[in-house]
């Protein structure tokens, strides 16, 4: 077993969910035994309670007499430039030196490639589970873990969201000629998913599981369905407590399963603003769960002082950040700018186009959402396009400066008019600035300055149509003029597609393709790195572009 050295440390905030106790003549235990689970840490280790935080409360735990083990339930290594730099392994090394006993695949545990994302596995000291991952049918991991706890044999069964395959880059998981060799066990009615975990559970039963602890990355959204966690629990059976991840909630609840038994299920939010729990009683077998929650704005470790085991190893893993961000991974033959090469302001200060005119940036960053996607158009708003980068090395830091907002990409189905919607939308004040203004790839377009704006806004400046004459014209997608009536696939990120950022509304209720499945400055260090390898050069040679937005003013 591990040992945590002890430290002083109050853990009074907690909220702690109904007791049940399980059905056992002996618990088979000598001392309580607590399982600590963290959820979509998302790379925040050293926010909220941080990796040095959750080293002291398992110390205190242990110290206090507990038997602790430690789980991951998925989402740790994404997330914030620490993980995108490493592509996971910080994260992974972190999670050695705090001696993690079992993880299992979040969606975005795939981000960085499925060859990377098993390498990372290798590297973890500590086994990844899942009972419905597989390739061609057959499970990639182990369905469960058994850890013998004195004469007590407590059991962990992992399962990961169907809808990974969206809310990841779904050609991760296909092969060459694009067809899908992994899965979750999918379908449209959930009994597959049902009956992966229900086998495991059993297998672990006849394995001599007296306890079985569902390790999930299901969540309680409604898009999730039939694969929630409620949807799970309330199909299966043998299960005593559920341990879940993919929604960031805070959820302690107790629900029944198929049997109309008690389970209970907790999630412990994101960045490690909780630390969740189940303990498991060594006097009676009963069950309880809840949650060791951080709400200040600083973190535990800053404002508590905590120095322990994980404070060397967390500040060794920012020290190593900072030496990558001056990592040279590229180079450009030439400026690639937001602002306008030649004029200058009276001042002799740079112009900024990004918002109201083509450039080089913008075409590279739009065409790296066309490739990272492949989808048919590509949208980036310039207002996330925020610095130039200019000929010469690039480094990581220049590349995360360019799109630091964390964005999401997202690809979605729409429809020809929502397309010219859109594009009207970001062009309206046009020649003035927007930040919602659309750098694209894969179509181009003309402005006509000369045709005042018709779109319409509600009080919160959200778009809710146009009612005049549309000053964008003659949109070409792929050399064939934008057709109204068609579908065409659209990449762009969360933030523009799903949250109406920038007051784009018009896409709401489209079919989501691929849901939030690589942050923007992800997209752009992948493109650049790998599909231009590491060289952007003379396509990107002209600073206002290749002519795919045209300004047109009036004869």
């Amino acid at each position: 077993m591990k040992k945590f050295l002890p430290v002083i440390l109050s853990l009074s905030m907690l909220c702690t969910a109904p007791v049940f106790a399980a059905d056992a003549e002996s618990t088979g235990l000598s001392q309580d035994v607590i399982v600590l689970f963290t959820s979509d840490v998302h790379c925040g280790i050293d926010q909220n309670w941080g990796y040095v935080g959750l080293e002291s409360i398992a110390a205190n735990l242990q110290a206090a007499g507990n038997t602790v083990l430690l789980v991951d339930d998925g989402d740790s290594i994404q997330g914030e430039p620490i993980g995108t730099m490493s592509k996971g392994e910080e994260i992974i090394t972190l999670m050695n030196a705090l001696q993690y006993d079992v993880a299992i695949p979040g969606n975005h545990e795939f981000d960085y490639g499925m060859d990377r994302f098993l390498e990372l596995t290798e590297l973890a000291e500590f086994p990844y589970i899942s009972c419905n991952f597989n390739k061609d049918g057959e499970l990639v991991f182990d369905p469960y873990v058994i850890f013998d706890i004195d004469d007590a044999r407590i059991a962990f069964v992992g399962v990961t969201t169907p809808k990974t395959l969206v809310t990841s880059t779904p050609k991760y998981f296909m092969d060459d000629d694009g067809n899908f060799i992994y899965g979750f066990m999918q379908d449209d009615t959930g009994e597959a998913l049902y009956s992966a975990v229900q086998t495991a559970v059993d297998d672990a039963r006849a394995d001599g599981a007296d306890y079985v602890i569902l390790m999930g990355h299901l969540g309680n959204e409604a898009e999730c369905a039939p694969w929630t966690y409620a949807d799970v629990l309330s199909n299966t059976t043998g299960i005593d407590a559920m341990v879940d991840g993919h929604s960031h909630d805070t959820d302690q609840v107790t629900m029944q399963n198929k049997d109309g038994e008690d389970v209970l299920r907790s999630g412990c939010g994101t960045k490690m603003q909780g630390v969740g729990y189940i303990r498991i009683s060594a006097e009676d077998g009963s069950l309880s769960n809840g949650l060791y929650s951080w709400t200040n704005d600083v973190s535990a470790p800053a404002l508590l002082g905590l120095d322990n085991a994980l404070s060397e190893p967390v500040s060794q893993a920012r020290a190593n950040l900072d030496e990558k961000l001056n990592e040279v991974v590229a180079k450009t033959s030439v400026d690639l700018t937001i602002n306008d090469p030649e004029a200058k302001t009276a001042e002799g200060n740079p112009i900024r186009i990004i918002r109201n005119a083509e450039t080089n940036l913008g075409d590279l960053c739009a065409d790296a959402y066309l490739d990272q996607s492949g989808a048919d158009i590509a949208f980036v708003n310039g207002g996330g396009i925020r610095v130039s980068i200019p000929a010469g090395d690039i480094t990581y830091e220049e590349i995360l400066k360019v799109h630091p907002f964390g964005n999401m990409m997202t690809v979605i189905e729409v429809t020809g008019q929502q397309v010219l919607d859109a594009l009207e939308w970001g062009a309206r004040v046009v020649p003035e600035e927007n930040g919602g203004f659309l750098q694209v790839a894969g179509l181009t377009y003309e402005i006509h300055t000369d045709i005042e704006t018709s779109c319409t806004s509600d009080e919160n400046g959200l778009f809710t149509g146009v009612d005049g004459d549309y000053r964008v014209q003659n949109v070409m997608v792929g050399g064939e003029p934008l057709d109204l009536e068609k579908t065409y696939t659209l990449a762009s990120h969360d933030y523009m597609l799903l949250n109406n950022g920038d007051g784009y509304t018009m896409f709401q209720g489209c079919n989501v393709l691929q849901e939030s499945v690589k942050l923007d400055n992800q997209v752009l260090i992948d493109y650049i790195t790998g599909t231009l390898g590491g060289v952007v050069a003379d396509d990107y040679a002209e600073p206002y572009g290749q002519g795919r937005i045209v300004a047109v003013e009036a004869e």
